[in-house]
């Protein structure tokens, strides 16, 4: 989360999205680049138990990518690239940015500090925001500030954001990579107190796929897609038939 001129903006790409933090009066859609998305994120808090982990999602950098012949090869087989070059721009991630009011500033970050344990710390990113043509008019002063991208034309903003490292001296919960059937078994019988780890992946891909089906990312219905969860939705649906 970062502290703006007017308020506070939180960054989500797992149950954020689907799930917001409280008191927040703008959600706006927005596109991370340089990172992927993967339920390679052990959980023993919320949708699982210390005797039978779930999986949540993590944002995996393209520098751990690149660092790792592992990584890169479960990632080339959902993204397309060109030249034969995986560049850092390939790897994107939607999720959404919230606005939180100045007066709800710390009531939201300890919340959050609760919410997001098991594994998780804070780092920064940039994300390029997608505003609505209402948004864009109601947040025109509050956003003025941002540079806009010469590639993308969005603004970018600077925030920060939980994500569970690959470093184990920081993240003992990570647990990649870890094929997709493999994460599918896991999903498709693991509970925790936050409920089962099934809705939890369900809830995550029918709120992306909604964003894109309203059309609430500026109508472009590829960029950005996550292929990856796709095909682990398709795989824990077949095993709990």
């Amino acid at each position: 989360m970062t502290q703006g001129r007017d308020g506070l903006w939180v960054l989500g790409y797992g149950s954020l999205i689907y799930k917001p933090p409280p008191h927040y009066t703008q959600r706006i859609p927005a596109l991370i680049y340089g990172f992927t998305r993967r339920f390679w994120q052990s959980s023993i808090d919320h949708r699982g138990v210390p005797s039978s982990p779930g999986r949540v999602v993590t944002l995996i950098p393209y520098e751990d990518v690149m660092s790792d012949a592992k990584y890169l090869g479960d990632v080339k087989q959902y993204y397309q690239y060109h030249d034969g070059q995986f560049k850092r721009d390939d790897l994107t991630t939607l999720g959404v940015v919230y606005y939180i009011p100045p007066e709800y500033a710390t009531e939201v970050r300890e919340y959050l500090d609760v919410r997001e344990q098991n594994g998780y710390t804070l780092h920064t990113v940039s994300v390029h925001l997608y505003p609505s043509d209402s948004q864009r008019v109601e947040l025109s002063e509050s956003l003025s500030h941002l540079e806009r991208d010469e590639t993308t034309g969005c603004q970018v903003l600077q925030t920060s954001v939980y994500i569970g490292t690959t470093d184990p001296a920081t993240n003992e919960a990570f647990v990649g990579p870890e094929c997709v059937e493999d994460t599918a078994k896991v999903i498709s019988t693991a509970v925790g107190p936050s409920g089962s780890n099934y809705l939890y992946l369900k809830m995550l891909h029918d709120s992306l796929a909604a964003m894109y089906r309203d059309g609430e990312f500026g109508g472009d219905n590829s960029h950005g897609r996550d292929t990856y969860l796709d095909v682990l939705m398709d795989k824990v649906n077949e095993l709990m038939k």
